[in-house]
């Protein structure tokens, strides 16, 4: 902004010089000042990318890998099954403890680079084809663009940072910035996105890849270090999450982790670049990928057989969530179900199976529609624990849900707080206990059962995993003094 408010201020002075200069015109007095002025603006990032070139040179230093965070390993509590005879009993309302509040992590705008990038010319053909999650991306790099990396030492991964940095990628950086805007990529996708440019166009783990992905990712503003280790390079980026099972370097207090395979004591180029910015990990937009459709599954419920739907989704989408790194901010490891609850359903959910749901809960109450959108959850998907199908714990987006075979109660209750959202209109919280998570909804019409009271909102309890319970019924043997509110968007 300041430097917008210079540059405003050069232009008002250089207009009212111009009636001074008798021997050119208004036109060509612009014209002058213009291409001095873009020429200034531009030697700005020019700048930047030399001194940075030449700390690369000096700013090397060994680290150490510091551990893994190891994903939290508790004890699933089981789904239980209500009995018959109880299903039909009157539910009273009672005000039920927690034991605290997580708020909604902040989705900050994604970086910028610190000068607009220059326009290029529109071509209708781009040379370079890229594939990226089954989606064709056309971008103008050409075989002019090729380099080599001689050696992996200091001076020559500043020199080649320099040429990087003369205008050549101009251009494709400018479009790799347009289809992230265009395909609604988060700041993941788009790290995938230039990695997988890099290694079509120069070599898939080459180091000229490396140092490729790492300037255009530098370039859009986001921080990044490279790493080498035996001649090869790596890039390390930062984040404000905390990714679990993946060990980082701490670079000045800060934690980066690798883009890559690489492990132990590296030298890192610690040098930061202006106004660089972290990753965001949260996923606001579902990306626009090319769809690849899975097979229709028929999902059942048990109760009531009239809610019986079709869904599929896009496979490219589940090829994507498949790299997603699972992470929590500030310590508070709930905060990974709010990442996976905040993520909206694919275009494909929204056009196959919502229709049929919203068409099953039309004209019913709150409490009836979410009794019906309630069981169907509990007994359309057939619930297994991560660790016997996975290896490990894993939590599903919505969309994983409904395609993989096997569920387990934190998947249950994201893809049910997704459909109340998305079909009621309704505020959704996770309510965690030790080993098990549940949800609670904010009707705005009178529904009985237990509930919490949260910043002066009454919600009552739907329990995924209690296979047939009502709405407003906790789980047997919940501890609620225990419970914690995750708030959702």
């Amino acid at each position: 902004m300041k430097r917008a408010m210079v540059l405003c201020g050069l232009i008002l002075v250089a207009v009212l010089r111009m009636d001074a200069q008798e021997n050119k015109t208004f036109r060509e007095q612009y014209e002058e000042f213009r291409r001095q002025a873009t020429g200034e603006y531009e030697s700005f990032r020019q700048k930047c990318n030399e001194e940075y070139a030449e700390f690369m040179r000096q700013a090397w230093k060994e680290f150490e890998m510091g551990p893994a965070i190891p994903k939290p390993k508790e004890k699933p509590v089981p789904p239980v099954v209500l009995p018959i005879e109880d299903r039909e009993q009157p539910i009273e309302s009672h005000p039920i403890p927690f034991d605290g509040v997580m708020p909604v992590p902040v989705v900050v705008p994604q970086p910028q680079p610190i000068e607009p990038v220059t326009p290029q010319p529109i071509q209708v053909e781009k040379p370079c084809r890229v594939e990226f999650f089954g989606t064709e991306l056309g971008l103008s790099l050409t075989e002019d663009e090729l380099f080599r990396l001689n050696a992996c030492h200091d001076d020559a991964i500043s020199d080649m940072w320099k040429v990087l940095a003369d205008g050549r990628f101009e251009g494709v950086l400018g479009e790799c910035l347009d289809i992230r805007q265009e395909r609604h990529l988060c700041d993941w996708a788009y790290l995938l996105m230039l990695q997988q440019i890099a290694d079509s166009f120069l070599g898939e783990g080459s180091n000229e890849a490396v140092l490729l992905t790492a300037f255009l990712y530098c370039q859009s503003g986001y921080k990044v270090r490279i790493a080498r280790q035996d001649g090869r390079l790596c890039l390390l980026y930062a984040t404000d999450n905390r990714i679990y099972d993946t060990p980082s370097w701490t670079v000045d207090g800060e934690s980066f982790y690798p883009l890559g395979d690489m492990r132990g004591r590296v030298f890192i180029c610690a040098a930061p670049f202006p106004q660089e910015t972290s990753l965001s990990l949260a996923i606001p937009d579902m990306p626009v990928l090319q769809g690849a459709f899975s097979n229709e599954r028929e999902l059942v419920s048990e109760r009531f057989p009239e809610m019986k739907v079709t869904a599929i989704t896009n496979r490219n989408l589940l090829d994507f969530y498949d790299t997603y790194p699972t992470s929590m901010i500030n310590e508070d490891f709930g905060t990974r179900w709010a990442f996976y609850a905040n993520v909206p359903a694919s275009d494909e959910v929204r056009e196959v199976l919502y229709p049929q749901l919203r068409e099953l809960i039309a004209g019913k109450s709150q409490w009836e529609a979410g009794n019906l959108l309630l069981n169907w959850v509990q007994t359309a998907f057939v619930y297994e624990y991560d660790d016997k199908v996975w290896g490990e714990d894993r939590a599903f987006f919505p969309d994983e849900t409904l395609y993989y075979p096997y569920c387990d109660c934190e998947d249950r209750s994201i893809l049910f707080s997704r459909l109340v959202r998305d079909l009621m209109g309704l505020e959704v919280i996770l309510l965690y206990y030790p080993g098990h998570l549940a949800t609670a909804v904010c009707f705005t019409e009178d529904v009985a059962g237990d509930y919490l009271l949260v910043n002066g909102k009454r919600y009552v309890v739907c329990d995924p995993t209690f296979i047939n319970a009502n709405v407003g019924r906790t789980m047997t043997d919940m501890d609620n003094a225990t419970a914690h509110v995750i708030l959702l968007e």
